[in-house]
């Protein structure tokens, strides 16, 4: 469906037009969700940022969701997975502590030092490559809303049906290219799935606080 990242935020783009001139901040979800998200900030005219949340994966199964924590000390929890894959109460704080840490480890790498980009009063739109089980979109969606967004929407290339019913509440509008069926996993839709890396983050974040500097300086 999509050749990369990059392209699937070109073809998000369009559906995100009745933003534009309005006071918008374009989050990305790192590390795949950025590339989308700086093709969108683009088109809108918008500032980008990041917001940082962590998936919690099964132990025996990394890949397979029970949770994510966020910033602001969000947590949300899947209670039906926690529960079929047999996760205890100690086993989940492990794997919680873990994630702790390299979320402070992302957060002082990617800003450098940065303000972050204040979300309150403001159109915030979350951004990710693709939904899968949605705890992590549901964690940053609430951190957006811990931060007093006026507006949440939640903005993806490929999702699985239903996937509003899912994350009912977590935002105000969602929006997506397709909901394909069947859907296995994110990957299966793009012809270039490679791991996005910390330094593509980083320029994706510079390049875009560039820009507006630019604008701010042309005005």
């Amino acid at each position: 469906m999509f050749a990369d990242r990059r392209q699937a935020g070109r073809r998000l783009a369009p559906l995100l037009s009745h933003l534009r001139g309005e006071d918008v901040v374009v989050v990305g979800l790192p590390r795949g969700g950025v590339p989308v998200a700086e093709e969108l900030a683009t088109d809108l005219g918008a500032p980008l940022d990041v917001i940082l949340v962590r998936k919690l994966g099964v132990p025996s199964q990394p890949e397979l969701g029970m949770g994510a924590i966020g910033e602001g000390g969000v947590r949300v929890i899947n209670d039906e997975v926690v529960a079929i894959a047999g996760v205890g109460s100690a086993d989940l704080a492990a794997v919680e502590r873990v994630e702790r840490v390299e979320l402070h480890r992302r957060a002082q790498r990617y800003r450098s030092g940065r303000e972050r980009e204040r979300l309150a009063g403001r159109i915030v739109v979350v951004v990710d490559d693709g939904i899968a089980t949605g705890s992590t979109a549901r964690a940053a969606c609430e951190v957006a809303r811990a931060e007093g967004a006026q507006r949440v929407i939640l903005a993806v290339p490929v999702a699985p049906r239903g996937w509003t019913d899912r994350l009912a509440g977590s935002a105000d509008e969602f929006i997506c290219v397709d909901t394909p069926s069947p859907f296995l996993g994110v990957g299966q839709f793009y012809d270039r799935f490679t791991q996005t890396t910390d330094e593509e983050v980083i320029a994706s974040l510079l390049r875009a606080a560039r820009t507006a500097t630019g604008e701010e300086m042309s005005d």
